[in-house]
């Protein structure tokens, strides 16, 4: 009998009715190139306590900017094509895992009801691996305290919040895993944005047609990558994207629905306030062109409290099935 049956099984005898049932999984490196390096010291350097000093020698080819990709197929497939999860800035694919508070992430929600899922680490990022800087990643890494998120992701009203844990009313973010939140940060790069537009290039190469789910500093990528790609993104969501698309090539984007998500609380911060306003004049660049872009703020449809995480926040089911619902009306979902 072969693993993919063998999954199947293993789903599908004697367990609950949303228990996931998989025709396959697994994982793979895209993208990348090869970069010479030369200059660097010799030295010899004992990795264990007691162990023999080995001569590390920095000096050669090394092939960087690859990006890791995990995909979950369900046995009873019923979007049209496969849902690629991109995350934001500082973050990684964990983004769209269990939420830090423990609850269902938006992987295994979209994938039990049918969903090919392709959740990726951008480059850079978690299992995509480092390169050496600034000899290939040519600035410094940016990191954020602690207390960066609270303010920056709208978990509650200014920087000074964060001490207090004051939230906004009505705030959905679980800030009793704040903690855990924290815990999945890591450092980013400015200057590699090109790199991980090609590697999100080869992985559209590769699985799709698709549907781009885009969050945050990836608005921006799903924006490009399907401007580069028009005939292979059948539909764009992007939940709260920080960046737009070239604003010179607005009319590739004519033909694929894009919906364009945000939560609450974003008038009283300025910074968000900007980031959306420039974000719906791209939107109405797209639409004179004969686009299909939909910007949704979701208290005006009765989702409320949501922070920029989103997809972690207490009511991220209700935005789940929002999305699902949309993705039927563009007949992704059978």
């Amino acid at each position: 009998m072969n693993r993919i049956l063998l999954i199947g099984l293993v789903g599908l005898v004697g367990c609950a009715p949303d228990h996931i049932a998989l025709r396959d999984m697994g994982s793979f490196h895209i993208g990348g190139r090869k970069v010479e390096v030369s200059g660097k010291p010799v030295k010899d350097l004992v990795f264990t306590p007691g162990g023999v000093p080995t001569t590390v020698d920095l000096n050669g080819t090394y092939l960087v900017e690859s990006m890791y990709v995990q995909y979950f197929l369900p046995a009873k497939r019923r979007g049209t094509v496969p849902l690629l999860m991109w995350h934001g800035g500082g973050l990684t694919g964990v983004t769209y895992e269990t939420k830090p508070d423990g609850g269902e992430g938006w992987l295994t929600w979209f994938l039990k009801r049918g969903w090919d899922v392709y959740n990726s680490d951008a480059v850079e990022r978690g299992r995509s691996g480092w390169a050496m800087y600034p000899d290939i990643f040519t600035t410094d890494p940016v990191f954020m305290p602690m207390a960066g998120p609270w303010d920056r992701f709208r978990f509650g009203p200014g920087a000074e919040s964060y001490a207090a844990h004051a939230t906004y009313p009505g705030m959905q973010f679980p800030v009793d895993g704040y903690d855990n939140f924290l815990r999945q940060n890591v450092p980013r790069w400015t200057s590699t944005d090109a790199p991980t537009i090609a590697a999100y290039t080869a992985l559209v190469d590769r699985v799709c047609p698709c549907v781009i789910l885009v969050h945050s500093q990836a608005g921006q990528f799903g924006y490009r990558v399907a401007q580069a790609r028009p005939e292979k993104v059948k539909a764009l969501i992007a939940v709260e994207p920080s960046g737009i698309g070239d604003a010179q090539q607005t009319a590739r984007l004519a033909g694929i629905p894009v919906l364009v998500l945000y939560g609450d609380f974003i008038e009283p911060d300025a910074r968000w306030a900007t980031i959306r306003r420039n974000n719906l004049a791209f939107a109405d660049a797209v639409n004179k062109e004969g686009g299909k872009v939909e910007v949704v703020d979701l208290p005006k449809v009765g989702i409320r409290g949501n922070s920029h995480m989103i997809m972690m926040d207490r009511n991220s089911g209700a935005v789940a099935e929002y999305i699902q619902a949309w993705l039927a009306r563009q007949g992704l979902f059978q």
